[in-house]
């Protein structure tokens, strides 16, 4: 007779508060995936998609993709502001445009999730998909396919500047165009300093999925920009203690590092899932101590 599955093995964060920061509206699948693993989820957005104040860059690009070889999409939040500007321009779909000399647009995303969304938004084909899903990746996968060609990146308001400094060196006419930004959601303030200081609230970890949301998050426990400088960003905080960073990529934890933070867990495949495997191996490691 075979022996019933052991329930802790179906739910291994049984008992464990994480604190979810993602943008109000992309909480679900991070919170989905941790509840189904027996967590107790807190949901406290760290970071809030606003529309950039002007679309003319974004608009003039986009009336001019035919004349781009290379289209380069780093979000889930950019695609969707992208696609959402496309349809009220009424543009055709990307997959019917083309690139210079009759060629085909192509297109590159920094990751899984950023490709489905460009699958299920518009059904092009997405040509580029790098081995690890940061910035440094797509221009290893890009630097040699753009010499002499024009590449569109679309991305946030504020953004590292790797990829389109790298694709430069490498020969690349870069456009670079604002489809959003990011900022700190002020009425979360309350709620995380509260959810820090009340033992029934207070989580065993708090996830973090890109630096605009460690940065954002420190910038709601008030610390100043000069403390971080000289690297008291924790110890102004001693509230933390005890208290897991999980990170989502190697990005994301040298900006937790910048601010003087540990990095405890960290995805060891830059996703979603990835990042709640790794929470879960740490807590399983935890509980054999």
């Amino acid at each position: 007779m075979s022996k019933k599955p052991d329930p802790a093995t179906k739910q291994p964060l049984k008992g464990i508060r994480v604190l979810v920061g993602r943008a109000r509206h992309q909480a679900g699948a991070l919170s989905a995936e941790l509840r189904q693993r027996g967590a107790d989820v807190i949901e406290i957005p760290f970071i809030e998609i606003r529309k950039p104040r002007s679309f003319q860059p974004l608009d003039a690009a986009l009336k001019n993709l035919d004349t781009y070889d290379w289209l380069i999409l780093t979000s889930v939040n950019g695609v969707e502001a992208m696609w959402d500007r496309m349809k009220k321009l009424r543009l055709p779909a990307i997959r019917t445009g083309l690139a210079p000399k009759g060629g085909r647009l192509r297109l590159a995303a920094i990751g899984p999730a950023t490709k489905k969304a460009i699958e299920q938004q518009s059904g092009a084909r997405v040509d580029i998909v790098p081995k690890e899903y940061v910035a440094e990746s797509v221009v290893r996968s890009l630097k040699s396919k753009v010499k002499g060609k024009r590449v569109l990146l679309v991305r946030a308001k504020v953004a590292r500047d790797v990829i389109p400094r790298e694709l430069r060196k490498a020969g690349a006419h870069v456009d670079v165009v604002e489809a959003y930004e990011t900022v700190v959601p002020r009425s979360s303030r309350t709620r995380l300093r509260a959810a820090l200081k009340n033992p029934k609230r207070r989580p065993q970890a708090v996830t973090f999925t890109s630096s605009s949301t460690v940065r954002n998050f420190m910038d709601l426990l008030g610390a100043r920009t000069e403390e971080i400088a000289r690297g008291r960003g924790r110890s102004r905080h001693s509230g933390l203690d005890g208290i897991l960073m999980a990170s989502i990529g190697p990005v994301t934890s040298s900006t937790l590092r910048e601010f003087g933070l540990s990095v405890n867990v960290a995805a060891k495949e830059f996703t979603i899932p990835g990042l709640v495997e790794a929470i879960v191996k740490a807590v399983e490691k935890s509980a054999r101590r």
